[in-house]
């Protein structure tokens, strides 16, 4: 099943609600069953994480984080 939406991925849009309202980036991704949006340095998050081989030395990673659909405007 096909969920239409108002962006897709390569869009820019500007955020019109929320903490992150005003910051414009480009759709990274969009998950239309979810209603949810990855905009570039849009809604960064921290997440902390145990070493493991991937990360040896463990720590804080910074994240783009989803926002629902409906608080995106796309530009142009």
């Amino acid at each position: 099943m096909k969920i239409k939406t108002h962006v897709k991925k390569g869009d820019q849009v500007q955020i019109i609600a929320g903490n992150s309202k005003g910051k414009t980036g480009t759709v990274l991704s969009v998950d239309a069953v979810k209603g949810k949006v990855v905009v570039e340095n849009a809604r960064t998050m921290v997440k902390a994480t145990r070493k493991s081989e991937a990360n040896p030395d463990g720590g804080l990673i910074e994240s783009d984080g989803p926002v629902h659909i409906s608080n995106v405007k796309k530009l142009g």
